[in-house]
């Protein structure tokens, strides 16, 4: 994953340290390796080493003492670190999951707009080439305005839309004068811009 947290290294060796503890690898009371022991061991400098088991010596999982060495103090305390630090990395993965989730989806969505931007250029460039090409619309019994003639209706105004035909009972009736009556069945045929599909849509099927 991308977002991954890594922790430093002297953490890891303290983490990798505890575990070592909070298994009974090492005992409590019994002494740890030296510095430059636990630096060969992990193949890392003695300074990382150190601050890793300063660590330890901070969080009470082991005690240092100058000149005799560092010895393990507490298994339940190593315990309860190592299960802490799952926890901090679930909790991390969680969000690193959540990131990369976001990242996926901005980037979806930008191919989604992309992809409408394309599809309104091309239906302009089709709106332009065949202006005249009408469009049509199924007047359904949950369609608002039946029984109201062209004239009642204002459809340009309220639409942009011209009303050039009207299919009535499987005939055709091409200009439609202002006293047509709409009915339920009816298809009605209208040129415009390429908004006036969705506002004739809207204007006889409204939302509620």
């Amino acid at each position: 994953m991308k977002n991954k947290v890594v922790k430093p290294l002297y953490q890891q060796v303290a983490l990798n340290l505890a575990q070592r503890v909070a298994e009974g690898y090492y005992a409590e009371g019994e002494k740890l390796h030296t510095r430059s022991t636990i630096a060969k061991s992990y193949d890392i400098s003695p300074e990382t080493a150190r601050k890793a088991v300063q660590v330890l010596d901070d969080l009470g999982i082991m005690e240092s003492y100058h000149g005799s060495g560092t010895y393990v103090a507490s298994r339940e305390k190593a315990q309860t670190y190592v299960r802490q630090f799952q926890d901090v990395q679930t909790i991390e993965n969680m969000k690193s999951q959540i990131l990369d989730s976001v990242e996926r989806q901005q980037k979806e969505w930008k191919n989604f707009s992309q992809l409408l931007d394309d599809v309104i250029t091309q239906t302009r460039q089709s709106y332009t080439l065949n202006p005249f090409i009408p469009y049509e619309l199924v007047l359904t019994k949950e369609a608002a305005h039946l029984d109201q003639t062209v004239a009642d209706l204002n459809v340009w105004q309220e639409t942009g839309a011209t009303i050039v035909a009207l299919m009535q009972n499987e005939k055709l009736l091409l200009s439609p004068g202002p006293y047509a009556k709409l009915n339920e069945n009816d298809t009605i045929y209208f040129v415009g811009n390429e908004y006036s599909l969705q506002y004739m849509r809207n204007f006889f099927y409204p939302k509620p």
